[in-house]
């Protein structure tokens, strides 16, 4: 066989070689960054307080609170993290049955908490790293009330840069909402079609 066929079969394997190394490679957050999630919840905290001071009905503010959490937060990893063990035994149907009815859910629950900032206002500090994801910290202004802080944890692990978690005076969402939705579900018999039904009413 001529030595450049050879060469030639030996850069091919080689680039193969490398591209499946590649592929093998663990997937980080390595391309999102301090600024970039600072950036994302700097978007957030402008519609929030757009929101809050728009003197707008508390129905319309929810509405205007869905579409913020749709489009600024990872509402199918919240989801499904908040709903725990149950999560792998459902089917396709009802996680995105589910994962419908949790962010109407979790977008009036969180709505009001910040409709109680109306007359106020968040600003952002600073972000850091934390393992594989970034904490950007901020602080809650209310009238005659001291300031406290809330926290946002913003991973792009979906593709896209989004928080996936708040920290509200302490108060963090997911654990919370992990132990809130396991007691919904298990009063109801641990069936999850009446979960869903419910959760739209909450």
């Amino acid at each position: 066989m001529p030595s450049d066929m050879i060469l030639s079969r030996r850069a091919l394997m080689a680039g193969l070689a490398t591209v499946t190394a590649l592929a093998a490679l663990p997937q980080t957050a390595a391309a999102l960054t301090a600024d970039a999630a600072k950036t994302l919840v700097d978007k957030t905290v402008g519609d929030i307080n757009s929101i809050i001071n728009s003197g707008k009905s508390e129905s319309a503010m929810l509405k205007d609170f869905e579409k913020l959490f749709a489009s600024y937060a990872d509402v199918p990893a919240i989801a499904r993290s908040v709903l725990g063990t149950a999560a792998r035994s459902a089917s396709k149907g009802q996680m995105s049955a589910y994962t419908k009815a949790f962010q109407g859910y979790i977008s009036r629950k969180y709505g009001r908490r910040f409709r109680e900032f109306i007359g106020g206002r968040i600003e952002v500090a600073e972000a850091r790293a934390l393992k594989s994801y970034f904490e950007v910290i901020s602080t809650a202004y209310m009238t005659g009330e001291s300031p406290f802080e809330v926290r946002w944890h913003v991973s792009d692990k979906s593709g896209k840069s989004l928080f996936f978690n708040i920290i509200i005076e302490g108060v963090n969402m997911l654990a919370s909402e992990r132990t809130e939705m396991g007691a919904l579900l298990d009063k109801r018999g641990g069936d999850l079609d009446r979960l869903i039904a419910d959760l739209k009413t909450l």
